[in-house]
């Protein structure tokens, strides 16, 4: 996998903090921030994932049973002082499945012969 690997990893990471940092670290912000910060997330982890050429339905995979495990792990661990929510849940497989389709298409135009 070689250097391709390393923004799959720091995206990890930062999902690691940004998912479960306690809510006193987490700064106020208006209303569904927390929703586009979720969407930008996970697409993040898929665009680098694909990008690092993991297998795509394995990643996908992946990614969305971090998205339920994640929520559950809000919910359950009490000293995190957060809450699931079944709505971010979705909106992280939102952000997976449009990272995956805009990949798609980036390399579908790559491999159209130009003039077509």
């Amino acid at each position: 996998m070689g250097p391709r690997i390393l923004p799959f990893v720091v995206a990890v990471l930062l999902s690691v903090i940004v998912l479960f940092t306690p809510a006193s670290g987490v700064p106020t912000a208006p209303p569904g921030t927390d929703k586009v910060v979720h969407f930008v997330l996970f697409a993040l982890l898929m665009g680098t994932g694909r990008y690092a050429r993991l297998p795509t339905w394995p990643l996908a995979a992946c990614l969305f049973g971090y998205a339920a495990v994640s929520e559950a792990l809000q919910w359950l661990i009490t000293a995190l002082n957060r809450g699931g929510d079944v709505l971010d849940a979705l909106v992280d497989v939102a952000g997976i499945g449009f990272a995956y389709l805009l990949a798609r298409s980036a390399t579908r135009k790559r491999r159209t012969p130009l003039g077509e």
